[in-house]
């Protein structure tokens, strides 16, 4: 009797369609306000990097334009690389959906970098920050509104969604929270791009208001490789995001994301719109 899939890998279920194109389909499980969860769609564009026949090595980069939302629906993904040298690979990737006339409208734009990497000296500048044990820590209930939260665990360890949404402005916009799919599913770096935009807006903490916001561009840098992920397993990862400038609409946003053990396993840094 075959297992069911995941609901990860059943929203990145894509099958090739000619040279360097996929198709795939919207899934419920995903669902944000007005189109799939924004971390979901950047793992769609990555997974058709790692499908891909030509792919050198592994993800070291994948930056994601969010031009409009994704529709329910069919789509359509192009991964091409667009150029490989000895060590990188960069390709240039985007989503279209049919317009109202039929004609393919672009939702989403990006680039990634692969890369086969090798030992080398290394060391870490970012330690993991201390953090108590997820087991101790009480998750984030389900039902919070949107579909994409229940695929979580969300265990916070600061910087919680404000309690009561009265326009206070707080001292800083700095989360941290430990995370893992739900259900449990081993770590892959398609996985590790969905986690790196799971934080709320960093305005809401800062403002204590629900303002309108959603992510403009969205970069991750994976620091870790195959065999390190496969390492963490089906564990908690620890997410820590914290903004710099809010300015004329739009605020940045950099979060770093550990393995339990203490690797730095990805970084990601964003630029979002808010609308007050």
């Amino acid at each position: 009797m075959t297992e069911p899939l995941h609901p990860l890998d059943d929203a990145l279920a894509l099958t090739p369609d000619g040279a360097d194109r996929y198709t795939g389909h919207t899934t419920p499980d995903y669902w944000n306000m007005v189109g799939p969860f924004g971390g979901a769609t950047a793992a769609t564009l990555l997974q058709a990097v790692m499908q891909h026949p030509a792919r050198l090595g592994e993800p070291l980069a994948l930056t994601v334009n969010y031009a409009g939302a994704v529709g329910q629906g069919d789509f359509t993904v192009q991964a091409t690389p667009v150029r490989t040298n000895r060590s990188t690979q960069h390709w240039t990737l985007s989503i279209t959906q049919p317009g109202p006339d039929g004609e393919p409208v672009t939702t989403t734009t990006g680039t990634a970098v692969t890369a086969a990497r090798r030992e080398t000296w290394g060391i870490t500048e970012t330690p993991m920050p201390d953090a108590p044990a997820p087991e101790g820590l009480q998750p984030l209930g389900q039902g919070l509104g949107v579909a994409w939260l229940d695929r979580y665990d969300l265990r916070p360890v600061a910087g919680d969604m404000p309690q009561q949404w009265d326009g206070r402005t707080s001292e800083g916009s700095l989360t941290r929270l430990w995370m893992r799919d739900a259900p449990e599913r081993p770590l892959d770096f398609c996985a590790l791009a969905a986690l790196a935009d799971v934080f709320y807006p960093r305005v809401w903490l800062r403002r204590a208001q629900r303002v309108p916001a959603g992510t403009v561009s969205l970069t991750v840098y994976f620091h870790a490789g195959s065999a390190q992920l496969q390492a963490t397993g089906t564990g908690h990862v620890l997410g820590q995001a914290r903004a710099q400038e809010f300015r004329n609409g739009f605020f940045d946003q950099t979060a770093q994301l550990w393995s339990r053990a203490g690797l730095l396993l990805a970084s990601s840094h964003q630029i979002v719109y808010y609308k007050e």
